[in-house]
């Protein structure tokens, strides 16, 4: 328990990802830190259910093995990844489509079905060659199911495979000094043709920043399509809480403190409901926008994106791989879908068959849910069994343009604050905050921070 007079030199309140990020930063250099989260549990909006042996997110928020920030975070060695099959699968038309999927060349001139064999090597290599996350990665067997084509024509083929392998090329601050649009009109504006951005771009970001109307900014959509290109679309074993509990895991015993809620904070000192005032020498708030914002009238709060995630078990499982299912159409509710115990078979006890699926705002009726699984999947749900709902109002926050993926966290001396809402709406961002608030916070210490040399700029 803590003392009323008790003394550290940060106070961090939020023990998400951000938060946590940024304790191991600061405890890394020295610096005595103590996390104050109000929940009885780490990980904020990164939670996962256990429910008759199945663990089941909360969110589901996607990853990417390419997020630099898996890799240069402490306390996240142990993680494990689980990477769903490579590319994506879509319904459009009543039918299964294979995207974002390199394709088998002949020699000569052109490939298959009169693909240009120089610009699918250049796509395929491209993809093939980028950094992976040096994280155990086990993949499932299978693909996509029997019959499934390839997404548009040849040359959509193309021209979708030679624009991900140019994004998977640029370097993170040319993306972020493009001219800045709706990711709609960027899109368009490329020349790429209403059939690849309305079959493939705008499921797949949707699904990345759960933004079908690709309202968000230009530049973030970037980096969202960049991290794609240049990994796999992944999420950690044993549900999404695996990785802010490793984070808290790793952190010197007593760092973390549950069920502690700060009522108010200043420079120098955070009031608490059940322990007084703790003295400090820095606070940094890591919550939420919303709760950021009580705590700190003043402070911005970004628009939202809502939604719902849907858990089934089913008798067995619709589908054969641990592909992620993207709804094209839109003729349902649902935005996207996954047999999510072929991808890890750990979220499921042994034998059983556990189905995630997103919708991007307020839960309709399962029934309505249930009908267009049974198209997506082209199999009968009626005998699906629901397992849990999870709504949440505030779930991502939103980034139209203009957007400030570099938003500052040193609000100043001693008053610091970070989080997703501060950097780009990912995982990767949030982890990003973290270590920016943390080198922030070291700055006005005088303290040069450990692997100084890594930039802090990049937040893809």
């Amino acid at each position: 328990m803590l003392e009323p007079a008790h003394h550290a030199d940060v106070v961090i309140v939020g023990a998400g990802a951000a938060g946590l990020s940024a304790a191991h930063r600061l405890t890394s250099a020295g610096v005595t830190t103590v996390v104050l989260e109000a929940a009885p549990y780490v990980g904020g909006r990164m939670s996962t259910e256990k429910v008759d042996g199945f663990r089941l997110d909360r969110i589901g928020q996607l990853l990417s093995t390419s997020y630099p920030e898996l890799r240069r975070t402490p306390g996240l060695d142990a993680l494990v990844l689980r990477p769903f099959a490579p590319g994506l699968l879509v319904h459009s038309d009543g039918r299964h489509h294979r995207a974002a999927e390199p394709l088998p060349v002949r020699n000569g001139r052109h490939g298959r079905n009169g693909r240009s064999a120089r610009g699918a090597l250049t796509a395929a290599r491209a993809l093939a060659s980028a950094p992976r996350v040096p994280r155990p990665i086990r993949s499932a067997p299978g693909t996509a199911p029997r019959g499934a084509t390839p997404l548009g024509g040849p040359l959509d083929q193309a021209r979708l495979g030679a624009a991900l392998a140019r994004l998977a090329a640029t370097p993170v601050e040319r993306l972020l000094s493009r001219p800045e649009l709706p990711a709609a009109r960027a899109l368009s504006a490329r020349g790429l043709p209403a059939r690849t951005i309305d079959g493939f771009l705008r499921p797949l970001l949707s699904a990345l920043l759960c933004d079908p109307g690709l309202t968000t900014s230009s530049r973030c959509a970037d980096l969202a399509l960049h991290a794609f290109a240049r990994g796999r679309l992944c999420i950690p074993e044993g549900g999404a809480e695996a990785l802010p509990d490793l984070l808290a895991a790793a952190l010197p015993p007593g760092t973390v403190r549950t069920g502690v809620r700060v009522t108010s904070v200043a420079t120098t000192s955070v009031t608490t409901a059940e322990h007084g005032e703790i003295a400090c020498r820095a606070v940094l708030l890591a919550t939420d926008a919303r709760a950021a914002a009580e705590l700190l009238p003043g402070l911005r709060v970004p628009p939202f994106h809502e939604l719902t995630v849907f858990h089934h078990t089913a008798p067995e499982p619709p589908l054969d791989g641990p592909a992620l299912l993207l709804d094209a159409d839109r003729a349902g509710p649902v935005a996207h879908t996954s047999v999510i115990s072929r991808v890890d078979p750990s979220r499921a006890p042994a034998d059983r068959v556990l189905v995630s699926s997103t919708v991007l705002g307020p839960p309709p009726d399962e029934r309505t849910v249930r009908a267009h699984l049974a198209t997506l999947y082209g199999a009968p749900t009626d005998r699906w069994e629901p397992l849990a709902v999870h709504h949440t109002r505030e779930a991502v926050p939103a980034m139209p343009p203009p957007h400030d993926p570099r938003r500052p966290v040193r609000l100043l001396s001693g008053l610091y604050v970070c989080g997703d809402h501060r950097d780009t709406s990912t995982v990767q961002g949030a982890l990003h905050s973290g270590r920016r608030a943390a080198h922030a916070v070291l700055a006005d210490f005088g303290i040069t921070p450990a692997h100084a040399e890594e930039s802090v700029a990049t937040a893809a």
